[in-house]
């Protein structure tokens, strides 16, 4: 057996912590989650959970799903935060497949894309997505089959070659993230990425120690991103801890699953300190065994009041899908310069940090770059940008991993993150591409010339703004607004829809035309202050999940 820190792949992982603890839980069900999903709730012990694990991945590997010299094997994962995901995704680990979370809000045309770019040669969906699914992959230029998760009978992709157990640097799973060029970039995780992760967590201690076998962490992230597939999970299984993996975060129920299941740890994004800020005051408010919360984005008004109110500190952290935990920073030791947006002090054993101005030059305020400290500076990092090697150099340009951050460097040596250099918006925890958003609304005939941006917003952080000027023949009423947000309602999931539309009669532009992206942000923050500056049409309350 492997020692602790010397696992091949997340399969060996979590069968290890499955053979000298089977009988601790892995997954807690809530009852919430169990009436969401239509599944049964209480635990799911580790013993449990290996025996279907190791049913799925025979019945995968007599369909020929193992890993091939000759091509990467992927299977997409359209199944929520079920539990299902965590027993698809190691079963398919153990045979060196890799996985592709495919987020079930997305529309049709978004998740087709998903599947071209990954070459996915299998969909696997719960039961309520099956037919989403196949509405994704009509659109496709090779169709590709179509499986329940709940029906271990997988189509053949033929005879399963007999080679080793995957290792290391093999390939785990496909993560998209939504990038300042556009469409979403294809990050290649592998099996070490995972792995380190939850060594990192594991490890850091401070403020964040971790019990073995003993802490239970409750999160309402989406397995679509790291911080729930990697973060939270690995950390749970190379602990033999039990993850509380909520469908979502709903505000009424939280503290009642957060006491009910004894969690011991919870991970949030800003919204969420925001949200339960705005619930009545109650006398059990405090009344929970979590130790500390694990997150980004708290609104700095809302650091303070939080952990008076509730017991427990938030501890901010930064991190990418790019980076993994090889450049990860988190503010688990004092001072944390509460209220700050501080994220903590850089340690120098493990993560190599500089700041540039935007002449390349050293600076206390500048974009933030990284990388691993020590001999391999891309350890624990993302592999690459799949089919796209000069996104990945320049990323990494002068042996740097360019974050498009900007940061400020306090007297103690800590970080304070002030702003976005790059074209992205982070509401409620999702990166939505300005470029993307304005794409789509160039297709409709309205705009002659769009420029979207982030605006402020007090619970989700950030907001998508829109800043149009009209063709001569466009007027800028309700009407036109409600046209623009239907145009990109039907073409991308809800949240990337604009928030705020504004009718602009001129906006800063270059001499090629294109929109200053620094100026045109100041712009909209004044826009949305002052609306009478322009026709501002609020468009929030449209912004709402399709049933």
């Amino acid at each position: 057996m492997p020692t602790s820190s010397n696992f091949q792949n997340v399969y060996e992982a979590f069968a290890a912590s499955a053979t000298t603890h089977p009988d601790k839980p892995f997954l807690l069900i809530t009852a919430s989650v169990a009436q969401n999903y239509d599944i049964a709730a209480g635990d799911i012990s580790y013993g449990q959970a290996k025996i279907q694990v190791d049913k799925l991945a025979q019945a995968y590997r007599n369909a020929g799903y193992v890993k091939q010299t000759s091509r990467p094997i992927r299977v997409a994962l359209m199944v929520d935060n079920r539990p299902s995901f965590f027993l698809h995704w190691f079963a398919l680990n153990s045979l060196g497949v890799s996985v592709v979370p495919i987020n079930a809000e997305f529309n049709a045309k978004e998740q087709a894309y998903l599947l071209q770019q990954s070459e996915a040669c299998l969909l696997v969906a719960t039961d309520c997505h099956l037919e989403r699914g196949a509405e994704a992959i009509r659109l496709l230029a090779t169709a590709i089959p179509v499986a329940s998760d709940n029906d271990p009978t997988f189509p053949s992709i033929g005879d399963a070659e007999n080679l080793s157990a995957p290792n290391t640097s093999d390939e785990c799973a496909m993560l998209f993230t939504s990038g300042s060029t556009g469409n979403p970039k294809a990050c290649l995780l592998s099996n070490e990425y995972y792995l380190e992760m939850g060594y990192w967590y594991r490890d850091i201690g401070g403020l964040c120690e971790l019990a073995h076998a003993e802490e239970r962490l409750i999160t309402p992230l989406p397995l679509t991103h790291m911080n729930a597939m990697a973060t939270s999970a690995m950390a749970m299984v190379v602990t033999a801890g039990c993850l509380v993996q909520l469908d979502r975060f709903h505000p009424k129920s939280w503290w009642s699953d957060v006491r009910t299941s004894g969690a011991t740890i919870c991970h949030y994004l800003g919204v969420m300190p925001a949200i339960l800020l705005q619930m009545d005051a109650a006398t059990t408010d405090a009344d929970n065994q979590i130790k500390f919360g694990f997150g980004a984005g708290v609104n700095p008004a809302h650091h303070a009041k939080f952990e008076s109110r509730f017991g427990f500190p938030l501890i901010e952290a930064w991190a990418m899908t790019e980076t993994g935990s090889g450049a990860c920073i988190i503010a688990n030791h004092e001072p944390r310069h509460v209220g700050t947006s501080c994220f903590g002090k850089p340690d120098p054993s493990h993560v190599a940090v500089r700041i540039m101005d935007e002449s390349g030059q050293p600076a206390e305020q500048g974009e933030l770059q990284v990388r691993r400290a020590g001999d391999e500076p891309q350890k624990g990092f993302f592999t690459e940008y799949y089919n796209n090697p000069q996104a990945t150099a320049e990323g990494w340009a002068d042996g740097w991993w360019h974050t498009g951050d900007v940061v400020r460097r306090n007297e103690d040596g800590s970080l304070t993150f002030v702003d976005r250099s790059k074209n992205i918006i982070r509401r409620s925890g999702e990166n939505i591409a300005a470029l993307e958003v304005e794409a789509v609304l160039s297709r409709h005939p309205a705009p002659r010339i769009v420029a979207v941006t982030p605006v402020p917003d007090e619970i989700r952080g950030e907001e998508v703004m829109a800043c149009v000027i009209l063709n001569e023949d466009e007027a800028p009423t309700e009407d036109t607004a409600m046209g623009l947000f239907n145009h990109v309602f039907s073409e991308l999931a809800y949240y990337k829809t604009p928030g705020y539309i504004a009718f602009v009669d001129d906006m800063p532009l270059t001499a090629t035309q294109k929109p200053k992206r620094n100026e045109i942000k100041q712009l909209a923050r004044s826009l949305v202050e002052d609306a009478d500056q322009a026709k501002v049409f609020d468009m929030r309350a449209m912004k709402k999940k399709p049933k």
